[in-house]
């Protein structure tokens, strides 16, 4: 069909075309119309409602006869600002690939909720007095609103929100799930707590003391317990920001030692808190990896994170007490000339009156060792204080000036004897090992640097392999190998000389396990999740203390326990520069739902109990979403187990079940991913689900960018008043920079999808954001190009549409043979594409195909407008659920067939054949694809132009590359 003329203004460079042409036209008041109308018609109808199983699910033939296809985005936060469009990327993708999969047979599940809890909505109830929940709700309906107008085909019957008390009621059964679990190494699973009391009652398993449990009271049998638990409660080094009066996870601290949030200073500091025993799964957190379908750099980060290393453990006696340190070079032992502690480690805790630190320093201590205090007490103390004000990464970074303090106490080396100092340093950390390491100068970058600035001895224990010697006071750095030879590494009872290290490393561990003073083991970097905060905004533990501070579970029936009124939403903020304070929670000052009097069921009567006055982190209510969305209104069950397995439960190729497709941002890949997994592995454990993992599939989206533009102060201006002159940027009169970078409302460079949809429909804005690349690669928003996007609707439109009438144009005669191939092969073209998430080249090939029935004299044939408008519907599902009725069809092209393609149009009619002469193009042949050797051949020496260039010479050789290349080698 061809063209129909428009105003030049209509085809202008800038802005959407004139909306002055006929009457019947494509424009954005049309397309909103279109878009209105459609998106009231799917909510009526229930057009992307999935149907669960029912019962038994093999009688289910209705669901059983169509695969299923289970797609999720990561859980959006509802922030006040609204959405610009850079949010809705991921969306858009998984709506396009969800609305494919349904067209191609699949029972689909798709829907989005709201992880709605965590500290930007308490900030801004701090700052105006508005309860969370108010500002919280306020902002889903925005985002709600928003989200529908982009055509999104959510089951909106499955949505969630983390603060719905119907929803959090399963966040707090979860935790109880945990906190009633202990990790059994033989069962290599999580078990329920009471399997574990049942082998203290029988004896099979003695206590710490070895008294019979019968003997313990309540308060030291919690005691126990809580070294097993998964979830406990214990005095841990954590991150203390005063300047928000909370804890922070490691996550939330950033490089340079502040929060994410207001960028305060973090602290070293020990607090009671509840953590997650997530080491307990290291070693399957990293195993299980290895089935999951995720990108090989998130899967390199978890392991990483997790960072398993096999070593040894070995004791070092001093005084009556010891320092156990972790080591994966236990062959350089001999080689340990000084122990280096955490200065958070528990035997120097209380500054300085830990159980190592002597009162006096011992007789002729090096004056370079004391930091210039008159006490090993005084000493550690001031550098305790002085390590808590850095962050992990600044105390690990390389520095030219190495800090510590000798705590005044000395070790005894197991192998050598040699009594060794000990000192505390910042490079040390507790997140790490036990928090101590055995220093070997020689042989470790660091420790050398630390001895050369004190002054300590150094031992070459590992053959140089070249010319230094063994003498490390001549060295000018450590020399490190794991290939070299042990030397000068023999005792009384033990000798290692001559050995390589892997026989050196097999016999100190065998030696020192035969002594009862170490073994060999494995580390892991992970530490155990940090569970608190100290927060009124996020989930309530379902925990109360007794009189004995003994913590008891609240029995299922009492929950959800809702968060209660209070006056003040803030945690009692401090100093940000004062370590030494402690927080205050919001909960603790309402004391009316603090202190209660309960029966917990657990044959005790009515006792007086002191809630639990931290919250849980806003990671929580994350952790299981995906399960929630299979079955929302179940009041009896977290999720029905036959519905868990239907979704999400193992199968061919998905051997450790999950989500079939779960898109989100890399920023992820060591926070909610971790969690998320930890979670799923306790729950399958304890025999709730089937699935061991969340998310058998992961693809991570890329970031749409935009300019940010800054005057000469360095302040972000508004990039819509920006204008360009001569390859420079002005505003208002003001020469600004640009530079690319992330979109949003402080950068004064967000643009909202409200806004394009208003001028051009969201179908375009969907169009052009799959459009922009790849899916998972960053890419600039340029507003002025979003235009293109919508002219290929308009052409789209008036390949069916007469713009004058309103009338469809299309023929009921058969396309030529030219269009067909086209057809067949943007079938082709796009089915693959939208199986691998290339939106992109799916759009140029409908393009393409269109661009083609545009060019073509005549109106289109109804074959080639029906599948053209199908392979639309995953992409613009609006104009293409108009044209669908406009073509005839009383059904949704929701659930229509996507087309399929004929194998005898997509390949070539014809392909060209080169033909050389001594490597040298003499001709070039149209041949069937199909073409044989010898036809291919015969047909190259037949050609007259080969003929003429042969000029009579004998051939000596033919090669022929059907059906591209015959290569003619004369005698």
């Amino acid at each position: 069909m061809s063209e129909t003329t428009t105003s030049p203004a209509a085809e202008g460079a800038g802005g959407p075309p004139s909306e002055v042409a006929a009457p019947h036209r494509y424009t954005a008041a049309l397309a909103a119309d279109i878009e209105a109308r459609w998106q009231d018609f799917w909510e009526s109808a229930g057009t992307y409602e999935a149907p669960n199983p029912s019962g038994d699910l093999a009688g289910d033939s209705a669901l059983t006869a169509r695969p299923k296809k289970f797609i999720m985005d990561m859980f959006p936060y509802p922030s006040g600002a609204g959405l610009h469009v850079g949010h809705p990327l991921g969306f858009i993708a998984t709506d396009v690939y969800a609305r494919h999969q349904r067209m191609t047979g699949h029972n689909v599940l798709h829907t989005l909720g709201f992880d709605a809890f965590g500290l930007p909505a308490e900030q801004y109830a701090v700052q105006t007095g508005t309860h969370p929940r108010v500002s919280t709700e306020a902002n889903i309906v925005n985002m709600r609103r928003q989200l529908r107008r982009l055509g999104l085909g959510h089951d909106q019957r499955r949505s969630v929100e983390t603060i719905d008390p119907a929803y959090y009621k399963w966040t707090q059964w979860i935790f109880l799930q945990i906190f009633n679990s202990w990790y059994d190494p033989e069962a290599d699973a999580a078990r329920p707590i009471d399997t574990l009391v049942a082998q203290f009652e029988a004896g099979t398993r003695p206590t710490p003391d070895g008294r019979p449990w019968g003997e313990l009271d309540a308060a030291e049998k919690a005691g126990v317990l809580g070294e097993y638990r998964l979830a406990y409660a214990s005095d841990a080094p954590v991150n203390w920001c005063p300047g928000l009066g909370t804890v922070l996870a490691n996550e939330e601290v950033t490089a340079e030692g502040r929060s994410e949030r207001g960028n305060f200073p973090v602290f070293k500091s020990k607090l009671r808190q509840w953590n997650m025993r997530i080491t307990a799964y290291a070693d399957r957190l990293l195993d299980d990896l290895d089935a999951l379908d995720w990108p090989e750099a998130i899967k390199l980060q978890q392991r990483n994170w997790i960072g398993r290393s096999e070593g040894a453990r070995v004791d070092f006696p001093v005084g009556d007490d010891k320092i156990t340190v972790f080591t994966t070079r236990q062959d350089t032992l001999f080689g340990a000339t000084y122990m280096v502690l955490a200065p958070e480690h528990e035997l120097v805790a209380g500054n300085g009156n830990g159980s190592i630190v002597p009162a006096a320093w011992p007789e002729g201590t090096h004056e370079v060792w004391t930091g210039g205090h008159a006490t090993p007490g005084d000493a550690v103390a001031a550098y305790r204080k002085q390590a808590a004000a850095k962050s992990d990464v600044e105390r690990q970074a390389e520095a030219k000036d190495k800090t510590g303090v000798f705590t005044g106490a000395f070790a005894t080396n197991p192998v050598s004897g040699a009594q060794v100092p000990v000192f505390i340093a910042d490079y040390v950390l507790m997140g790490y090992g036990t928090g101590a390491i055995m220093a070997v100068p020689a042989h470790d970058s660091r420790d050398f640097a630390f001895a050369r600035a004190f002054e300590l001895p150094m031992r070459c224990v590992v053959q140089p392999s070249d010319d230094r010697g063994t003498d490390p006071a001549t060295w000018d750095d450590a020399f490190a190998s794991y290939d070299a030879k042990l030397v000068n590494s023999s005792g009384a009872e033990i000798s290692l000389d001559g050995l390589g290290v892997v026989e050196a490393k097999a016999k100190i561990t065998d030696w020192l396990a035969d002594r009862g003073i170490g073994e060999g083991t494995v580390n892991f970097r992970l530490r155990d999740w940090l569970f608190s905060r100290q927060r009124y905004w996020g989930e309530p533990f379902p925990i109360v203390y007794d009189e004995d501070g003994v913590a008891h579970a609240l029995p299922a029936s009492m929950l959800p326990l809702e968060l209660p009124e209070v006056e003040d939403y803030s945690p009692r903020t401090f100093d940000p520069d004062d370590a030494d304070t402690r927080p205050e929670t919001p909960l603790s000052r309402n004391e009316d739902w603090v202190d209660v009097e309960l029966d917990l069921g657990d044959g005790n009567g009515v006792k007086r109990y002191r809630r639990e006055t931290n919250t849980m982190p806003n990671w929580a209510g994350s952790c299981w979403y995906e399960m929630r969305y299979l079955d929302p209104t179940n009041a009896d069950a977290m999720v029905d187990p036959g519905i868990e397995q239907y979704w999400m439960g193992p199968r061919e190729g998905q051997p450790s079940g999950g989500v079939d497709l779960y898109v989100g941002g890399a920023e992820h890949a060591v926070l909610h991913l971790l969690y998320a997994r930890f979670w799923s592995k306790v729950l399958h454990d304890l025999g709730h689900i089937s699935s061991s993992e969340p998310f058998h599939k992961l693809y991570n989206q890329g970031m749409i960018q935009a300019f940010v533009y800054r005057d000469s102060r360095g302040i972000a201006v508004a990039a819509a008043e920006v204008e360009e002159r001569d390859g420079a940027y002005y505003y208002q009169g003001e020469k600004v920079s640009r530079v690319l970078g992330k979109m949003g409302k402080s950068l004064k460079n967000a643009v909202t999808p409200d806004e394009i949809c208003v001028e051009y429909g969201a179908d375009t804005l969907r169009l052009y954001e799959m459009a922009m690349g790849p899916l998972d690669v960053s890419r600039p928003w340029d507003t002025r190009a979003v235009v293109g996007q919508y002219r290929l609707l308009q052409r789209l439109w008036r390949n069916v549409v007469d713009e004058a009438t309103g009338e469809v144009t299309v023929v009921d005669t058969e396309p030529d043979e030219a269009t067909l191939r086209a057809l067949h092969k943007a079938i082709d073209g796009v089915t693959q594409d939208m199986a691998n998430l290339r939106f992109n080249t799916a759009i140029a090939k409908v393009t393409e195909l269109n661009n083609h029935l545009t060019k073509t004299t005549g109106p289109v044939s109804r074959t080639v407008a029906e599948r053209l408008v199908l392979l639309v519907a995953p992409l613009a599902p609006h104009i293409a659920e108009e044209l669908w009725r406009k073509l005839g069809h009383a059904d949704t092209v929701v659930h229509a067939d996507f087309p399929v393609a004929d194998p005898a149009y997509v390949v070539d009619e014809t392909v060209t054949c080169v033909v050389q002469i001594k490597g040298k193009v003499k001709a070039r042949l149209e041949v069937a694809p199909s073409v044989s050797d010898a036809d291919l051949e015969a047909a190259a020496l037949a050609e007259p132009a080969v003929v003429a260039a042969l000029g009579g010479a004998g051939i000596r050789k033919v090669i022929v590359r059907a059906p591209k290349l015959v290569n003619i080698v004369p005698a």
